[in-house]
């Protein structure tokens, strides 16, 4: 590992011509002008529904996508990259905190002869970025949870895996999504607070008894007569209430705009499907009723192609080899859409069958022990002359020609 000078690097980054450090809380409120935390808590963020459901459906889709290397020894590390889970876990969970934080870090270990062995997921909290003096690259500090490694400072851009989204630093440090649904999320935080609360309220009163004729009560007696026919409510187990003449039943309902509430505290999936660019249908909204269901799978698949070209970009420049990613398997999971395309290709004779069975082949879709289609014999056309006449040709002698 070769040795760097730590006076020719600093921790911090331009900013309208101003030095901010990246430790400095004024970075954060740059990156972040909501001024909270730049790194958003992933347990934080999953405990509200519909962001679990976006970067689940995304991440698991990216993870189960197929990474394809040009050589066996780098295609071999990415379907297991970790030593402590296999590869589609371990994938998903730095897309996961891609998609939380708006980048993703791993560290690469490397054997004796600098060869890449695994890589280990880290934490954005385990992980300060800082850039070269020159502006020639980034360094990380490195803090892991093992006490035998301990901290590692000043770690080139070679050993750390860094995936990155949108970014307002030259691509330096990326951006997190959450930071846009700042208001949303809060509006949703409060919506939650207040139909908890009136729905709480609306248990507490279920009806209203009323004396019709037993003349005026003080308040000990009411509420000892309020006490008496919720024991008997209890008591009924969901039977009948009996009262005599002298009272009068009324029961509660949830006012119309409780009830307003509650259908209404789900629009905030469409502001969440739109900052993370996916159709809202796949958080269960009613989508764009133009929509067909291919038309709806094309813009989630462009949506899941933007997040796929942002990994590849730091795969491609970390290894040294071209790496591309097959976004089909988490798209068409059956292959059903696949095998209608390279059908419709046959019957266009754009492919012949045994090419159109070769793709078929490929994919999986058909085993690779399935027969070649045998040829089809073409019939022979026998024509035969009118009334037995001969060709004249046949009998002429060639010497008159």
């Amino acid at each position: 590992m070769p040795l760097f000078n730590p006076h020719n690097f600093k921790n911090s980054l331009s900013v309208g011509g101003q030095d901010i450090a990246f430790s400095d809380p004024e970075i954060a409120n740059y990156l972040n002008p909501s001024g909270e935390n730049y790194y958003v808590s992933a347990t934080k963020a999953l405990h509200n529904s519909d962001l679990y459901s976006v970067i689940s459906t995304i991440s698991g889709d990216l993870a189960s996508s197929k990474l394809v290397a040009d050589k066996p020894q780098i295609q071999s590390f990415l379907d297991n990259p970790s030593a402590t889970t296999n590869g589609h876990a371990f994938w998903q969970a730095m897309f996961s905190q891609l998609l939380i934080a708006g980048e993703s870090f791993a560290y690469i270990w490397r054997n004796r002869n600098g060869m890449i062995a695994r890589l280990e997921y880290l934490r954005p909290s385990q992980v300060s970025t800082f850039l070269q003096d020159d502006g020639n690259g980034l360094v990380y500090t490195i803090t892991f949870d093992e006490p035998d490694e301990g901290v590692l400072e000043y770690e080139p851009q070679s050993n750390v895996l860094h995936f990155r989204l949108m970014s307002n630093s030259g691509g330096m440090v990326g951006i997190s999504p959450l930071n846009a649904l700042h208001s949303e999320l809060e509006i949703k935080k409060q919506s939650n607070h207040l139909t908890l609360s009136a729905l709480a309220k609306s248990i507490l009163a279920p009806g209203v008894l009323k004396e019709t004729k037993g003349g005026l009560l003080d308040a000990k007696m009411k509420a000892a007569r309020s006490r008496q026919f919720m024991q008997q409510v209890n008591h009924s187990k969901g039977g009948p209430i009996v009262i005599d003449d002298l009272e009068e039943w009324t029961p509660l309902e949830i006012k119309n705009d409780i009830a307003g509430l509650l259908s209404q505290t789900d629009w905030t999936s469409k502001q969440i499907a739109k900052v993370y660019g996916i159709p809202d249908s796949y958080l269960n909204g009613q989508g764009d009723q133009q929509s067909s269901l291919p038309m709806i799978q094309g813009m989630y698949s462009n949506a899941l192609n933007r997040y796929a070209q942002a990994i590849l970009a730091e795969l491609n420049d970390k290894f040294t080899t071209h790496i591309s990613i097959n976004l089909r398997p988490a798209i068409d999971a059956n292959g059903d859409t696949y095998a209608d395309k390279v059908s419709d290709l046959k019957k266009a004779n754009v492919i012949d069958a045994n090419q159109a069975l070769w793709l078929l082949k490929d994919t999986g879709y058909f085993s690779e022990e399935i027969p070649d289609p045998k040829p089809v014999p073409v019939p022979t056309v026998i024509q035969i002359a009118k009334g037995g006449e001969k060709d004249e040709s046949e009998d002429s002698d060639p010497d008159q020609k």
